[in-house]
């Protein structure tokens, strides 16, 4: 381990840019380390719920971040980028495949049992896997950009960047897509 590893913790995204552009696989390190959780959540809600195709596509979005560092313009954050990186191989994953069926195993995982009242708990996991389907069923774009903002906390301009598309259309995808979701999820209010 480098001594210079805790130091760069706490390095800017456009400092360990600098360093990974010139070949520092530490500093790319800390980027992926950075970043790498949310592009993975992300990713996991993306392809519905499947571990194994999260992963993949959370490598390939790294790996195209690395050996394409040097294209990276910066008119968006490095997170953005990142983002827009996985949303494409995410994408690509889709359109070749069809959809999983989602694993109730990785939704229960997700929610903490709760000790004092075992049917709090039941009812939880319901609540995520009634969500899970509701976001499988929405059209991609609105999924993708629900996702991006609700659970990442991304701003429209960053959704809009990473979904390689305008504010407009991020907010018609977000508008029709809470309406959708409002309505599936009607009977849990």
């Amino acid at each position: 381990m480098s001594t210079h590893g805790p130091r760069r913790g706490g390095a800017s995204d456009d400092a360990l840019l600098r360093a990974a552009r010139l070949g520092d696989e530490e500093a790319f390190g800390v980027l992926v380390d950075r970043h790498g959780p949310g592009m993975y959540r992300y990713a996991l809600r993306l392809v519905g719920g499947s571990d194994a195709d999260a992963k993949e596509v959370t490598q390939e979005a790294l790996i195209s971040a690395w050996k394409g560092l040097d294209t990276f313009a910066g008119r968006s954050s490095l997170r953005t980028w990142l983002f827009r990186l996985v949303h494409r191989r995410a994408a690509d994953l889709h359109r070749h495949r069809r959809p999983t069926p989602i694993d109730d195993d990785l939704l229960s995982a997700m929610v903490r049992p709760s000790e004092d009242n075992p049917l709090r708990h039941v009812e939880r996991v319901e609540l995520l896997r009634a969500l899970q389907a509701a976001l499988d069923e929405l059209p991609w774009h609105q999924r993708a950009a629900w996702l991006l903002r609700e659970i990442e906390g991304m701003s429209y301009d960053e959704i809009a960047a990473a979904l390689d598309t305008t504010v407009g259309a991020v907010r018609g995808h977000l508008h029709r897509g809470r309406r959708t979701l409002a309505e599936r999820m009607e009977r849990w209010r």
